[in-house]
């Protein structure tokens, strides 16, 4: 009976609603979303539009590159920064693919450092969406095994953390800004620790596309290596980390 009362809220009249219908509905409309973004860039391609040349040759052709981020001005950094929020709010775009793009774009120092702004915008953002709409609303963004997963975070005080999923590679981090939203962890606290366990995994992407751009494809290799070789073991022991969190945080609270 306790699972079925935790699939179902009441709005402010009384009326009943079903969580498990509202995340269904939500992930019917982001597959339908999906699916028409996908149809449409591969009919680009089909038809080689214009639009398909033109970011093919931003790519090919770096001084063509260079010239459109001149003529975008303080607008491409912007966009950019607007960019990385968004995947964090929404998730549109795999994180991973805009930590790369930042560092191909701007280079490796200034990549990272408007990464680190969109994502902790975005971070904050969600934070406050959390803590603002409260338990009910975030539970309706995640399915249900993800919620029970990652509930313990809804408990959670500790700087240390926050700041410990943060660097775990593989983690889903933008629901856990959310969840921590709904946490007595401090919103300046969040901040800081959120901010800084981003930073490692931003770097890294920000350097493999500065040296994808500039030709220098042993850094790149090398330098993912070096990823691979330390990310691994923490991407593999993620399930018992999060399962040691998850017994040790309601402790701590006690």
């Amino acid at each position: 009976m306790a699972s079925t009362r935790e699939e179902v809220g009441t709005r402010g009249g009384g009326e009943v609603i079903d969580n498990t219908k509202t995340r269904g509905y939500g992930w019917f409309a982001g597959l339908c979303v999906s699916g028409l973004l996908v149809t449409y860039g591969v009919w680009l391609v089909v038809v080689d539009a214009p639009t398909y040349r033109f970011v093919v040759r931003l790519f090919e052709d770096e001084p063509f590159l260079r010239a459109v981020l001149e003529e975008l001005g303080v607008l491409a950094p912007v966009l950019f920064i607007a960019l990385q929020t968004l995947q964090v709010i929404m998730s549109p775009i795999p994180g991973e693919a805009t930590g790369f793009l930042g560092g191909y774009l701007f280079g490796e120092w200034l990549g990272l450092c408007y990464s680190t702004i969109g994502l902790t915008i975005g971070s904050l953002a969600s934070f406050g969406v959390g803590r603002l709409l409260g338990a009910r609303y975030v539970r309706g963004l995640v399915r249900r095994e993800t919620w029970d997963k990652l509930r313990f975070i809804s408990d959670a005080e500790g700087t240390i953390l926050c700041l410990i999923i943060y660097l775990i590679p593989g983690f889903p981090k933008d629901i856990a800004s959310y969840l921590f939203g709904i946490s007595p962890l401090p919103f300046g606290v969040f901040a800081v620790a959120s901010t800084l366990g981003r930073i490692p995994g931003t770097w890294v992407l920000s350097a493999q596309g500065a040296h994808t751009a500039s030709g220098n494809y042993v850094r790149v290799i090398v330098l993912t290596a070096i990823v691979v070789a330390v990310a691994l073991p923490l991407y593999y022991y993620r399930t018992r980390i999060v399962a040691w969190f998850a017994g040790s945080a309601p402790r701590a609270r006690r």
